[in-house]
């Protein structure tokens, strides 16, 4: 442990972390700097990067509020990122470094977010192992829906019938290059009219965000008689879809388009190799903690439950 030791990340460093991520054996596009700045006006970036002698071994996409520390709250999730080489025990001991200069930085509180496990089908799990065991506990768990794109699918008769209905109306599917028509005309009245909530990325930095990562940001819409009735932004990983956006106009609503939608981009996955496709969580603010309907709406669509973890470990 004497040759390990922690730096904050600093612009310079802006090419070194970026070769880091691409050749990590946990990362996707969203722990790139381009993608982790997007925001950086609300956030007080406190990414960490630890070496051994002056050899980057790990990196921690954080961010500080006060004397705490977290997985970046601007992404959707984080965790420590490493090497495929990298062994159960030398990660052990990288978390060591990490608390140990987490302390004598006088942080108060550490929250952990990691990624999803079925992200990396080779594994990822031993950073849990680790935290638990330095003294961190479990401070959320939340219902995360995925279908697993390498088992036959399993999509619910009612939907299958309804898709087969919708088949039959004059539905077209459009990759976009660009976002306004989705944001304008479906996302945002949508999530004001149901939600009074704003998506979280505004239309320019989605644009600016499609820009610099082309492959891995989608857009596709379903337009009916040219009218624009549904869409789904789509952040695309090594094995994983994930539908960031989906939305729907009324119409779309009354014409089943987002499933229509959904269904057809889960089988051109599917069919494409990708081993998942992520639907996201289906948290709420009621007294079960979640939302029965899109619980429901997605477990029909084939998605099984996976877990994602937050822990939080107390540093005083």
């Amino acid at each position: 442990m004497k040759n390990y030791f922690v730096k904050q990340y600093q612009q310079s460093d802006y090419l070194k972390w970026n070769d880091f991520v691409s050749e990590a054996k946990n990362a996707t596009f969203l722990f790139h700097r381009d993608f982790m700045e997007y925001h950086k006006d609300r956030f007080d970036d406190f990414s960490l990067m630890v070496y051994d002698n002056q050899k980057l071994i790990a990196v921690l996409p954080a961010n500080r509020v006060g004397s705490t520390i977290y997985s970046h709250q601007g992404l959707t999730y984080g965790g420590l990122v490493y090497l495929k080489k990298t062994n159960g025990e030398v990660i052990g001991t990288i978390l060591d470094t990490i608390l140990s200069y987490l302390s004598n930085n006088d942080f108060s509180a550490f929250y952990f977010k990691p990624i999803p496990s079925f992200y990396f089908p080779i594994g990822n799990s031993e950073i849990d192992f680790f935290l638990l065991k330095k003294g961190a506990y479990l401070d959320r768990k939340e219902m995360n829906l995925a279908v697993n794109l390498s088992q036959p699918l399993t999509i619910s008769k009612s939907k299958l019938k309804h898709f087969r209905r919708v088949e039959e109306l004059d539905l077209e599917i459009i990759e976009e290059q660009n976002f306004d028509s989705f944001w304008n005309l479906v996302l945002q009245p949508r999530l004001l009219k149901k939600h009074n909530a704003k998506p979280v990325h505004s239309l320019l930095e989605i644009a600016k965000l499609k820009k610099s990562f082309p492959e891995n940001i989608k857009q596709f819409s379903v337009y009916h008689e040219n009218d624009i009735v549904a869409g789904i932004t789509i952040f695309e990983s090594e094995s994983v879809i994930k539908s960031q956006y989906g939305a729907t106009t009324e119409k779309g609503e009354r014409l089943r388009a987002l499933d229509y939608l959904l269904i057809n981009l889960i089988r051109t996955y599917k069919d494409s190799g990708k081993l998942f496709f992520d639907m996201g969580i289906v948290n709420d603010d009621n007294e079960k903690g979640y939302s029965a309907g899109l619980l429901k709406q997605k477990e029909e669509l084939g998605c099984s439950v996976y877990s994602q973890d937050f822990y939080k470990m107390n540093l005083v």
